[in-house]
């Protein structure tokens, strides 16, 4: 599904037009779900959540979420399995991954509790939310500063961010670790055109960064950053007001 676009590819680097996530095959949808899914699977509830300050227990007395960029919705079905009495949304930009979003949360039985809509990441309805996640999405948004006033205009006011992000940087573009190398494989195709599509302010690249993620955070209005957990791929930033 990556390459599939190839040709399209070659003209955006050429003119510099982009090529937005639309423009790639609909299985790119459900690759880049599988492809993050066994991670969240054996981080999101175990590791990460924990991690946040209180969020757990706000989360189990039924508390609120927004999943932001949530695809095909394993986080978003992972987080309402995990706390039963929560209130879980999820909302996305692709029509193929919310109607995807839909039949899982139907098979697995949540959509009393589970509410996917499409939407994007600067125009999501709701606010007073205890959690909004964004999970590998951020770089991928061509102003994601805006993005990232709207989370702070949507969350209750003792609210958190999780932002979970690549773990590299752009030191690693020398050092070419792993994960910097496999990251920057994918931003090359996929993450970085995706972003210059949309012909915002930003096109970061998924190598962007915890410094360049914290700026824009701060800009939002932000006061408050903490690295709260992470492995070898990913970073997991707890955000708050």
């Amino acid at each position: 599904a990556l390459y599939g676009t190839e040709d399209l590819l070659v003209d955006a680097y050429r003119t510099g037009d982009g090529v937005g996530w639309a423009e790639h095959d609909p299985a790119l949808d459900t690759g880049m779900g599988s492809f993050f899914q066994p991670t969240y699977e054996h981080r999101l509830v175990a590791d990460w959540l924990p991690s946040l300050t209180g969020v757990t227990a706000k989360l189990a007395a039924g508390g609120t979420v927004a999943d932001v960029g949530c695809g095909v919705g394993h986080t978003t079905l992972l987080i309402a399995k995990a706390f039963p009495q929560a209130t879980v949304h999820g909302f996305d930009y692709s029509e193929e991954a919310i109607a995807i979003a839909r039949g899982l949360a139907e098979e697995a039985g949540l959509s009393d509790r589970v509410v996917f809509d499409v939407a994007s990441a600067d125009d999501y309805p709701g606010t007073g939310y205890d959690l909004v996640t964004f999970f590998n999405a951020l770089h991928d948004m061509g102003d994601p500063v805006s993005a990232a006033q709207h989370v702070h205009k949507s969350l209750d006011a003792d609210g958190t961010w999780m932002l979970v992000e690549s773990n590299v940087s752009p030191d690693d573009i020398d050092t070419q670790t792993p994960a910097a190398r496999m990251f920057m494989a994918l931003s090359a195709v996929m993450c970085l055109p995706v972003a210059v599509a949309q012909r915002g302010p930003h096109a970061l690249g998924n190598h962007s960064g915890e410094q360049a993620f914290r700026a824009i955070a701060e800009e939002a209005g932000f006061t408050r950053w903490r690295r709260a957990t992470e492995t070898p791929v990913n970073a997991v930033y707890e955000v708050r007001p």
